[in-house]
């Protein structure tokens, strides 16, 4: 053997065996950390009018990662996430104004209730085998009726709704504080991370796993054992509480909360958009689209507001902010049918494949 293949080969045993890959999980926490530790000095940054809207960005955001874990991971289209998010802002709010607890704990409670709904009617939809626009209709019609129910009872406060009370001064236990406090947004900020981290976290552990391989193919995913309504459950649960927080944040932050605003249908709407324009049954997807979705109504609001000479037809209207979601979404699906992130992570994993 030559001195320089001696010399090669305890260069090798030196160095060592090479490190291993991050694994998927722990590159996602990673990313999520970076983005946690960017977004904290945005309040203390941006205008009041701005801060609100990065409010309403994570707002959505939860929203669109709860309805990512049904639709996205499990495959169940939900046109009826409104039931989840009103069931969470409406259990927060009764328990807060009729017997004075605390918001934080009211808001465990929506999830604890909403998870409960979303089994139940996950349960009889998937034991008579309603499937696809079947399905997307049972929720609907559910989110409806609880709509109803609200708005006629007077156990509820009826139409009226609730009005959180004001209290003096900040109280992280009340989650009040001052109009425009970045304490807000720090708490939302907190929750949507959380959120993102349990997508994760679920995407990737066994039962996330089975859940994808029951979406893709049902009959064979039970024909090796999986357990198909278990793991259906649990997602739909998962869903159902995680959307409940974005309600009963909504709540504390806008401090009333009705029949229409809690259960309407623009509410399932904001959901579904902001998770297709990012890209469904991605982790990053809801991400992308409730930065898109959540800046829209503000950019439309202000160009409604003091429209450039050419569009002064457009002062004063309402309603663009629909059709920009509907033009949107047209050209979503026709171009990027896998959403923004979902399209441009399938093309970057195209060329490093090459």
């Amino acid at each position: 053997m030559t001195d320089t293949a001696v010399e090669s080969r305890r260069e090798t045993r030196s160095a060592g065996p090479a490190a291993p890959p991050l694994r998927p999980q722990n590159r996602q926490f990673a990313v999520l950390a970076v983005l946690v530790l960017l977004a904290i000095p945005l309040p203390l940054i941006l205008p009041a009018a701005q801060g609100a809207v990065a409010v309403r960005i994570l707002i959505f955001l939860i929203m669109a990662v709860g309805w990512n874990i049904m639709s996205g991971f499990g495959g169940m289209f939900s046109f009826g996430h409104a039931a989840y998010f009103g069931l969470g802002a409406y259990t927060s709010a009764y328990l807060l104004v009729e017997h004075g607890v605390s918001p934080w704990v009211g808001m465990a409670a929506g999830m604890v209730v909403a998870a409960a709904v979303a089994m139940v009617i996950g349960y009889f939809s998937f034991r008579y085998e309603l499937k696809g626009a079947y399905f997307a209709l049972a929720t609907f019609a559910f989110a409806e009726m609880l709509r109803l129910i609200t708005t006629s009872s007077d156990a509820v406060n009826g139409a009226v709704g609730y009005q959180v009370p004001l209290i003096q001064g900040s109280s992280l236990g009340q989650m009040q504080f001052p109009a425009g406090s970045p304490a807000y947004f720090w708490i939302a900020l907190v929750l949507a991370g959380g959120a993102v981290a349990l997508s994760i976290l679920f995407r990737h552990s066994a039962a996330g796993r089975y859940v994808v391989a029951i979406r893709d193919d049902e009959l064979a995913a039970a024909s090796v054992g999986a357990p198909v309504m278990r793991h259906k459950l649990l997602t739909v649960a998962l869903s159902g509480a995680i959307t409940a927080v974005a309600g009963a944040f909504y709540t504390q932050y806008y401090l009333f909360i009705d029949p229409q605003l809690a259960f309407g249908s623009s509410v399932s709407i904001e959901a579904i958009v902001t998770a297709v324009i990012g890209g469904i049954g991605t982790i990053w997807g809801p991400v992308v689209g409730a930065v898109i979705v959540g800046s829209l109504s503000d950019v439309t609001a202000t160009l409604l507001a003091t429209p450039p000479e050419f569009l002064s037809f457009l002062q004063g209207r309402s309603g663009l902010d629909v059709i920009l979601y509907a033009v949107m979404l047209i050209l979503i699906v026709r171009l990027m049918p896998k959403g923004i992130f979902g399209t441009l992570a399938e093309k970057f994993s195209e060329r490093r494949r090459r």
